[in-house]
């Protein structure tokens, strides 16, 4: 497979710049095990960077100027170094500029290049597509410049680009993923500190993606109201962020807060905190508290943080009654997209079709389902092969 994909990308790089790559980047996409929303309140998130991934096949050009073609869109784009602005016309362009942008205002020297994006991260679907492509632009510029920069160092000035530049208020869980990801574990995020810790995930134990095919914006007011609703939680709390906020702590100012921030402030608590409990029960392979903690965020993100929608609601019956299942639960911003499930590895493939045929039938919508490993994180291909 990935045989066939790169001589794909390669025939196509020769058709659009009539020469071969010298260079292959690559940055993984992410799901979120557990952690909705808490990134940006600071709190834990346990994501996995998985084997979904988008790669970018580069050519130093000689001159100031990027060109690059989107195999999944079939559109072409280019920009000069010397004046980077944002563009309507291919706003996928803008992930590439924004990274472009903030590593020039560092003081770094940028080379313009040739380049060929390929992804096989489903677009607006919640497993951070943005930040896979964010994460490559930044590999590719670092090796043709010939300058280090740390993986950390990397994922916050992904973030400033798509904070910044782009304009979405996301967290550093997106960028911190597809940048730290490890081979065969999730990993653990404090997202105050940014330390990371390895989460095995016990043997026989199958991470399953379960895409609605609901498309969602990130950057849609309903993102930004919930974030403002944390911050005036937080606020109306005493504290710097929710992450501060202990349960009593919660209840004892409960009467403070309007009925949605308390509603939205909750999730959160109680969303942090089911995150260390997972981390725990991965690794021991503990089922049933597995699986009841992912019920429980699902019903938070229902009826608390309320980032659910029809699609999804189906999605998570359907997963429920297929045989296997371990625990399921939303992934990402929510409002669509994709779901994770968590399920018996040796009855995975009656699992995906259970899940596509109760999800067919009740939304008259074929989704894709599909198992995904831990994969590491951004940086050049045959580093990862």
């Amino acid at each position: 497979m990935q045989t066939e994909r790169r001589q794909y990308v390669t025939e196509l790089f020769r058709s659009k710049f009539a020469s071969d790559p010298e260079l292959w980047a690559r940055a993984p996409g992410r799901v979120d095990l557990m952690g909705s929303h808490t990134d940006y309140n600071l709190g834990y998130v346990l994501t996995l960077p998985i084997s979904r991934d988008t790669w970018m096949a580069a050519r130093a050009n000689g001159s100031r100027e990027v060109r690059v073609h989107a195999a999944n869109f079939g559109e072409d784009d280019r920009f000069s170094l010397d004046a980077i602005a944002k563009t309507e016309s291919c706003k996928w362009s803008n992930y590439l500029r924004g990274v472009a942008a903030v590593l020039q205002s560092k003081g770094l020297r940028l080379d313009g290049f040739d380049a060929v994006i390929h992804s096989t991260v489903p677009l607006e679907s919640g497993l951070s597509s943005s930040a896979a492509l964010e994460c490559a632009t930044a590999v590719v510029f670092r090796e043709l410049g010939g300058w280090p920069l740390e993986p950390e160092t990397m994922a916050r000035l992904c973030q400033k680009a798509e904070n910044e530049f782009v304009g979405v208020p996301c967290g550093i869980l997106d960028q911190f993923s597809s940048c730290l990801g490890r081979k065969d574990c999730a990993l653990l995020l404090d997202c105050r500190d940014l330390s990371t810790s390895p989460v095995p995930i016990a043997s026989g134990v199958q991470v399953v993606i379960c895409d609605t095919r609901a498309r969602r914006q990130v950057g849609a007011a309903e993102y930004r109201l919930r974030r403002q609703q944390c911050e005036e939680g937080a606020a109306r709390l005493g504290a710097a962020a929710l992450r501060d906020v202990t349960p009593a702590q919660l209840e004892a100012g409960a009467s403070q807060l309007p009925p949605e921030v308390l509603k939205r402030s909750r999730f959160i608590v109680e969303e942090d905190r089911r995150v260390l409990d997972l981390a725990a029960a991965l690794g021991s392979g503990d089922r049933a508290s597995i699986g009841r903690l992912l019920g429980e965020s699902f019903a938070g993100a229902r009826d608390l943080f309320e980032i659910c929608s029809p699609p999804m609601i189906a999605m998570m019956q359907a997963m429920l009654a297929a045989p296997g299942v371990i625990g399921a639960r939303q992934a990402g911003a929510g409002f669509g997209g994709c779901m994770v499930a968590l399920v018996e590895e040796e009855q995975g493939e009656e699992f995906r079709a259970a899940v596509a045929r109760h999800y067919a039938e009740a939304t008259a919508t074929i989704p894709e389902v599909y198992p995904v490993s831990a994969s590491t994180g951004a940086g050049l291909l045959s580093e990862a092969l």
